[in-house]
């Protein structure tokens, strides 16, 4: 049953894809698509004292923002951050460099809005990995302050569907296979480069980064904290694609932004819920 469903998923975003989903990127877009979660982008907020830096969230592969910030962004905004989203690279299948791009000028037009001089970023699955790129290679590195990923394709998945679905319709997923061109150039060296706090978010169930081991990152400890959530919370039943929405993961969200360095590793979260 969850092949058939992630084939059906890949159909309907090449589908999609082949529409011509131009200009998600943009804040002003009119597109009923680019409608932001709950919470998200309201140009006017200016952060305070103890919430200094916007929290830019940025989606996961074949995602839309709506969708897959239904539950974190609101709770960010409840918490008291300027939380702003975007949808990006037609479905997040362009190449991860180009995503990149759009990433950054999306911070500049956030840093712009706010006047904030760093923000945080929360992403998912590629949206967590991408990123990396951005502060590595396109100067994001005195931009961000936290980088937060949430099931994050670091070292690339071994799940054999990424490869035909790169092949036909997304550059992206090729980018994300384990001992990609992409990866081995954003992993060489210093995986962590210095500037931002990092902060990695998986769980033991992931279907789509295989291993799930994949997601962890090397740096000093300092600047970086690993999270498995089942370490914590034995019983946490989230997999890959609804992560965003798991309460332990907001949790540790929070735990990370609101500190100076990345998550406490020490951290207890309560583990509600299904957790």
């Amino acid at each position: 049953m969850r092949l058939r469903r992630t084939v059906r998923l890949l159909l309907a975003a090449a589908a999609t894809a082949t529409l011509g989903l131009a200009g998600l990127a943009s804040p002003a877009s009119a597109s009923v698509l680019d409608i932001p979660p709950r919470g998200a982008n309201d140009w006017s907020c200016k952060p305070d004292s103890a919430h200094p830096q916007p929290v830019v969230l940025v989606n996961g592969t074949f995602k839309l923002m709506a969708e897959n910030w239904a539950a974190l962004s609101p709770k960010l905004k409840s918490a008291g951050y300027c939380v702003f989203a975007f949808n990006y690279g037609h479905m997040e299948t362009d190449p991860i460099p180009q995503a990149a791009a759009e990433l950054r000028d999306f911070v500049e037009a956030v840093r712009g809005a706010t006047g904030a001089a760093k923000v945080d970023i929360v992403g998912h699955s590629q949206g967590g990995m991408m990123p990396r790129y951005y502060v590595k290679f396109l100067g994001g590195a005195d931009k961000v302050d936290d980088l937060i990923g949430i099931v994050p394709s670091n070292h690339g998945t071994k799940n054999p569907l990424a490869i035909p679905a790169g092949w036909t319709f997304c550059p992206s997923c090729v980018d994300q296979q384990v001992g990609s061109d992409l990866l081995k150039k954003l992993n060489a060296g210093d995986e962590t480069p210095a500037g931002p706090d990092y902060t990695v978010i998986t769980t033991r169930h992931d279907e789509v980064v295989i291993p799930y081991t994949s997601a962890l990152l090397t740096g000093p400890a300092e600047h970086l904290t690993n999270v498995v959530l089942q370490d914590k919370c034995p019983l946490d039943p989230f997999m890959h694609d609804q992560a965003t929405k798991d309460p332990v993961v907001a949790q540790w969200v929070l735990n990370a932004l609101a500190r100076k360095g990345p998550a406490d590793p020490g951290f207890q979260p309560a583990c509600v819920g299904r957790a």
